[in-house]
């Protein structure tokens, strides 16, 4: 059993209340919050606590929610910088994406995991559709059981229109998944889960869509797959099917509380009412919708029905980095332009979606996702006495609007520091980017892509 207080910071709960207990302190043990409180620690506590951290200037609050990424694109970085979707998709990813191996993949998801781990996210969801070597699935959840962090394995795929060496049938997804499932799924203290997660709509099926919907359910897991991303996605839909994504699902009989649609830009107010109508989530990725010229997704009227936002960051591919700090920030400002309404979203608002409503996407809102006794002891310290934050005036706009990475000094997921006093604690990062290069130059060489590394 082991205890640890840490003591002095404000403690932005992310409660209903949004509380914020300015200074405070919090005594986890175990995996789990035991106590929380304003002001000094009281006596017992601290003559309990087996460790004691003095955070004053800083912020702590719930670890964040990543709700939708691809670590493999780790390896992917700068390459979208001038193309739209589908043709950075037939350029770069694809022919990259098709020499990968076990090896590479678990390089780039250690480096993904770190990432994401130094931008606030505790609980990752990795949109994981390569699988030309058939022992990649395993070795993603290897690098996400090593790291200790919350995962989330969504497997992809596509059984139709789509790069040949990365189409699979249903049948063959519903095989692979399989071990992956017997394996992994609630492992690590029921850390590591796994789902399905049909790529795009114009690459699946009606029948292969059923399919492995049907599959994820009969374990209690929920289905993942990119949804509107662009106009273009759209009008391909409607012209084979005469329907548009949503409203395809629906004539599935498909669409409920165990959908994530990422990205869910193109959607007419139909769709939305349907997806408040059936309980499915929507999973935003506002950095990567603009750097990919893809579209702003109408947030607040979701929001405005009771949908669940979760945030995330995409993949490095679409975005570069996986920053969930920047990711708060672009949602709001997003949003603010749009509309151009600056009181649209407010920062306690945003740190919901990042939180609470990312738990909630996770089927996970009563064990993390806010700061409360009898939660997992999953957070996160931000350091606040900095040039980029002081003075602090509102603790929230601090951390929405002002940190950055480089700024989160601890990192706990199940009462166990994955990052202390700025240190990652579960691998040589040096050793793990060395390690990332080295694959990625491989990568790129059989795939012959330009890249400074050749």
């Amino acid at each position: 059993m082991h205890s640890i207080l840490l003591e002095g910071p404000a403690i932005v709960t992310v409660d209903d209340s949004n509380s914020v207990l300015d200074p405070g302190w919090i005594f986890t043990k175990n995996d789990v919050i035991e106590n929380i409180g304003k002001g000094e620690a009281p006596r017992n506590i601290r003559k309990e606590a087996d460790e004691i951290i003095e955070t004053p200037g800083s912020a702590v609050m719930p670890g964040m929610v990543n709700g939708h990424t691809h670590l493999f694109q780790t390896f992917f970085r700068g390459l979208a910088d001038d193309k739209p979707l589908l043709d950075w998709l037939k350029e770069c990813i694809w022919p990259g994406a098709s020499e990968l191996d076990a090896e590479s993949a678990k390089a780039a998801a250690t480096l993904g995991l770190i990432e994401n781990l130094r931008g606030g996210a505790t609980t990752v969801v990795d949109h994981q559709y390569i699988h030309v070597d058939p022992q990649i699935d395993h070795a993603v959840c290897q690098a996400a059981s090593e790291a200790g962090l919350r995962f989330i394995l969504a497997s992809g795929w596509a059984d139709r229109n789509y790069h040949p060496p990365l189409t699979e049938s249903a049948k063959e997804v519903v095989s692979r998944i399989r071990s992956v499932h017997e394996k992994w799924h609630g492992a690590e203290n029921n850390r590591i889960q796994v789902g399905l997660a049909p790529l795009i709509p114009w690459g699946c099926s009606d029948s292969a869509m059923t399919e492995t919907v049907t599959a994820t359910r009969s374990w209690g897991g929920s289905t993942h797959l990119h949804c509107a991303e662009t106009a273009i996605e759209v009008e391909m839909n409607i012209e084979e099917r005469g329907l548009r994504h949503v409203h395809w699902l629906e004539s599935l009989g498909l669409l409920g509380p165990d959908i994530q649609l990422a990205h869910s830009i193109w959607l007419d107010e139909d769709e939305i009412d349907l997806i408040s109508k059936r309980g499915a989530s929507v999973v935003h990725c506002p950095v990567s919708n603009m750097y990919l010229a893809s579209g702003v997704a109408k947030i607040k009227e979701m929001l405005d029905r009771g949908i669940t936002v979760a945030l995330a960051t995409d993949g490095p591919g679409s975005n570069n980095r996986q920053d969930m700090f920047e990711t708060c920030k672009a949602t709001v400002l997003l949003q603010e332009v749009d509309r151009l309404d600056a009181s649209v979203l407010q920062p306690e608002e945003v740190l919901h979606l990042a939180c609470r409503h990312g738990a909630r996407l996770v089927g996970k809102e009563k064990e993390i996702g806010s700061l409360e006794i009898g939660k997992k002891a999953d957070l996160i310290v931000i350091d606040l006495m900095t040039a980029f934050s002081a003075p602090v005036h509102k603790v929230a706009s601090a951390i929405v609007y002002c940190a950055t990475p480089r700024d989160v000094t601890h990192v706990m997921v199940d009462g166990k520091f994955l990052i202390k006093d700025r240190d990652i604690t579960f691998t040589n990062e040096k050793k793990a980017i060395a390690r990332a290069t080295k694959c990625a130059e491989k990568v790129f060489q059989k795939a012959n892509i330009p890249s400074r590394l050749l």
